[in-house]
């Protein structure tokens, strides 16, 4: 994964992302590549959008129009493939397939957006205010040991 970090909005993109999937036998793999794609942008959505709001212990959020999720344009051109192995259990050889891409989405990301500003978020979803804060304390840290 590779993303670029806007640090005067806090904003994350994808740029640039790569999946593999272990499927056992291929019995449909333009099937495999949908549900791949599907799971990573749902891994996308977890990470950077998606979050549920309380208000006096009601859902705030629960309509489309108030929930945030990634759109077709937050989402990069997936690149992807899967490797085939045989596995004794499944039908023909198969087994589950996409299912794996989605959890490595937020940790992948999380260490993405690590690379590009030297800042560790650990709590989902990564918001444009979390890196914000996050970048304004680094910089703190930085001026209190100067």
């Amino acid at each position: 994964v590779e993303v670029e970090v806007d640090i005067e909005t806090g904003q994350v993109s994808v740029i640039d992302s790569y999946v593999a999937d272990d499927c056992g036998k291929a019995l449909n793999p333009i099937a495999i590549h949908g549900q791949t794609n599907g799971a990573t942008v749902q891994a996308i959505g977890w990470t950077l959008y998606e979050q549920l709001h309380y208000e006096n212990g009601r859902l705030a959020n629960g309509n489309f129009a108030d929930y945030n999720m990634a759109t077709a344009d937050a989402v990069p051109m997936l690149r992807g493939g899967f490797v085939e192995s045989n596995d004794p259990n499944g039908p023909y050889g198969a087994k589950g397939a996409s299912e794996t891409a989605i959890l490595p989405g937020a940790p992948a990301i999380a260490n993405a957006v690590y690379d590009a500003i030297g800042v560790r978020i650990t709590d989902l979803p990564i918001t444009p205010e979390k890196v914000l804060a996050a970048l304004h304390a680094k910089q703190q840290q930085g001026a209190s040991h100067a």
